[in-house]
Formats: C-alpha cells, sequence, structure tokens
C-alpha cells in the first residue's frame, strides 16, 4: 500500500499528470455521483437507503481529510480526496436540480 503511494506520488511528480489524475478523478466522481442520482430516482424505492449511504461516505471522507492534512510530504493523496468528494457532490446536486 506505501508502496504503491510512494509510486503514484513519484508518477504525479511531473504537474501536467497531476492535474490530469485530479481531473480524472473529479469527472470519475462526478459520474458516480450522478448515477448514483439516477439510478435511485429511477427505482423510486431505495431513495433513503442510497441518500444514507452517500451522507455516510462524503462524511468518512471528510473524517480521513482530517488526518491526510496532518501528513507530512506530498499532498496528492489528500488532493485525491477532495476531488472524489467535490465530484461525487456535485453529481448528487445536479442530479437532484434534475427532479425539481
Amino acid at each position: 500500500m506505501i508502496e504503491s503511494r510512494l509510486r503514484l506520488q513519484d508518477w504525479a511528480g511531473n504537474p501536467w499528470r497531476r492535474l490530469s489524475l485530479l481531473l480524472i478523478v473529479l469527472l470519475t466522481a462526478f459520474w458516480i455521483g450522478s448515477s448514483i442520482g439516477a439510478i435511485t430516482g429511477a427505482a423510486d424505492e431505495s431513495d433513503p437507503v442510497a441518500a444514507l449511504i452517500c451522507v455516510l461516505a462524503l462524511e468518512l471522507a471528510t473524517r480521513l481529510r482530517r488526518r491526510l492534512i496532518d501528513l507530512p510530504g506530498d499532498r496528492l493523496p489528500l488532493q485525491l480526496l477532495d476531488m472524489t468528494r467535490i465530484g461525487m457532490l456535485y453529481g448528487l446536486l445536479l442530479e437532484g436540480f434534475k427532479l425539481l
């Protein structure tokens, strides 16, 4: 786990690679967030369960972020977590506005 993290940080040393990695994570999380909203909206039975899972996932990511801030060194894991949170939340909000 630590070795793969170090290899990813070495690979993302190039600013363009880092930016592309963060953009891929952001767009993937956006797709996942909008897919969750669309699928549960179509099923119309599992809305509370899906909302609970999404809230728990975002809350766990927020708690994990507090620990990642204190780590010394490269901020890539923190940036990846932030892009995941932003993308998922934006996808869920956009899907919610579609239903209005």
